[in-house]
């Protein structure tokens, strides 16, 4: 691509490629994980969402206390590899042995909860051991990762966990965001190397598409699960304030 070619439209191709690759999955795998929240959430139940690792933690936002968004979603916002805090020190601290376990045990998830674990490459330490420290207690674990990107990076990789396991290897259940390996999508003629991440659109449409079928089914079972409304859009906060008080001090980081 060149400074005459249309960008834009080549970027918006490779993202809806890759939303079909998604949607090419057996359906059923995303329908059992949301049948499998929905039965939590029709208790009552939280799910948490943890995105270890730099730019992944706009995976735990994504979802949560979002416009449309379940109410029943606990962000882990862990400080320590987010970006905000130094993108080389996030990069560094993803890669640290135990810091993903010192996370699961600070939010004290226990046996019969679920946590969601979204990481684009899923090969990093901090998502290795969360997903670990949180099967080793009970925790029913999900990924929402990329199986080729992981399958395609070379066991000895700096950033890979020292087991050199995947994450959709660890977890319960696995959704595939089918991000291809190096993330970015486009070839710019005199520049090196590719440019255009692909994996937040991946992540995003993955993670409502989820959230969606997981309210689809609570709508079967007859459960009026609480969705957060736009705070900016007439009647937003009226709405959203009816449920503040049921979440407050249960969702860590309402």
């Amino acid at each position: 691509m060149n400074a005459n070619s249309d960008i834009m439209s080549a970027y918006m191709d490779k993202i809806i490629e890759l939303f079909t690759e998604i949607k090419s999955e057996p359906p059923e795998r995303l329908r059992h994980v949301a049948k499998l929240l929905a039965g939590h959430i029709a208790e009552d139940k939280l799910i948490y969402l943890y995105g270890p690792g730099g730019h992944s933690n706009m995976n735990a936002t994504e979802v949560f206390f979002r416009a449309g968004g379940l109410m029943h979603i606990s962000a882990i916002l862990d400080e320590g590899t987010m970006i905000s805090n130094g993108a080389l020190r996030s990069m560094a601290i993803e890669r640290t042995p135990g810091y993903g376990k010192i996370v699961i045990a600070d939010n004290n998830l226990k046996e019969g909860d679920i946590l969601i674990i979204a990481n684009a490459y899923g090969i990093n330490t901090a998502c290795i051991d969360a997903a670990q420290e949180a099967k080793a207690r009970g925790v029913t674990t999900i990924a929402v990762t990329s199986v080729g990107h992981a399958q395609a990076t070379p066991a000895g990789h700096i950033a890979r966990h020292p087991s050199q396991l995947n994450l959709y290897e660890v977890c319960d259940y696995y959704l595939d965001s089918k991000v291809k390996p190096g993330d970015a999508a486009l070839e710019i003629e005199g520049i090196e190397p590719k440019m255009g991440s692909t994996s937040t659109f991946a992540n995003a449409f993955l993670l409502n598409s989820l959230m969606m079928t997981t309210a689809a089914y609570l709508g079967e079972m007859g459960v009026q699960a609480p969705v957060w409304r736009s705070g900016n859009a007439p009647g937003g906060d009226e709405w959203n304030n009816q449920f503040i008080q049921r979440f407050k001090g249960r969702v860590r980081w309402l």
